[in-house]
């Protein structure tokens, strides 16, 4: 984990642009109201993750992602609320939960969070178009909520290992993929993330991660249940 000199408080990014999507089917319903459980209830006492099984995601009519706080024990299921582009390489989407925790990606690269308790207000990561995950080494930058309303910036410069194939199995269902890891430094310590994108030509796709997500959340896993 990174160390900063100032305190990281609560995530303040101010996402928008959400729309009421169609009418959601029962099987929905059960899924964001477990995901509601999993955040509403003490972090002393966490609950234990909603056992899932490609059945019920089949029956999904959006797609999901599943996010696991490695220092908390917590499991949660977010859907995507708003998928767009701006003047940086990628796609944008962020995903949400019924209680407004989010998550925001670039490529399958985490670049904010709002409700995990750690302020990542933004990151500029190495992205490319129709490219999943980082396209090269380089520099990352993080903009980190600070103590008393501030902001702290932390510089890291990165490197880019091909680690080769390495399918992954996601509630059922195998997927080929090959292994990226990204080792960054900066700030006095080191950052590692991983990620296994598709192997496939024309499927630029993160099916699972594991990225440092700022000082006090640390590192979030995150899988592709249903796209």
């Amino acid at each position: 984990m990174i160390r900063m000199t100032a305190a990281v408080l609560a995530a303040a990014l101010a996402l928008a642009g959400c729309s009421r999507g169609p009418e959601k089917t029962q099987a929905e319903v059960e899924v964001l109201q477990a995901v509601a459980e999993q955040f509403t209830r003490r972090r002393s006492a966490p609950p234990p993750p909603v056992q899932l099984t490609r059945a019920l995601l089949d029956k999904q009519t959006q797609a999901y992602i599943e996010v696991s706080i490695e220092n908390r024990g917590a499991t949660a299921y977010l859907t995507r609320s708003l998928s767009r582009r701006d003047s940086s390489p990628g796609q944008i989407e962020v995903w949400r939960t019924q209680d407004n925790v989010s998550l925001a990606l670039r490529n399958g690269m985490v670049i904010a969070t709002r409700g995990l308790g750690g302020g990542l207000l933004s990151a500029q990561v190495p992205a490319a178009d129709g490219v999943a995950g980082p396209a090269r080494g380089g520099a990352r930058r993080y903009a980190l909520r600070a103590e008393g309303n501030g902001q702290a910036v932390l510089s890291m410069a990165c490197s880019l290992q091909d680690l080769g194939p390495d399918p992954v199995e996601i509630v059922g269902r195998s997927h080929p993929a090959r292994h990226l890891q990204e080792r960054c430094e900066g700030g006095g310590g080191v950052v590692v993330n991983d990620y296994w994108v598709d192997s496939r030509p024309g499927r630029n796709q993160v099916w699972q991660s594991r990225q440092w997500a700022g000082p006090e959340t640390g590192y979030v896993r995150i899988r592709q249940l249903r796209l």
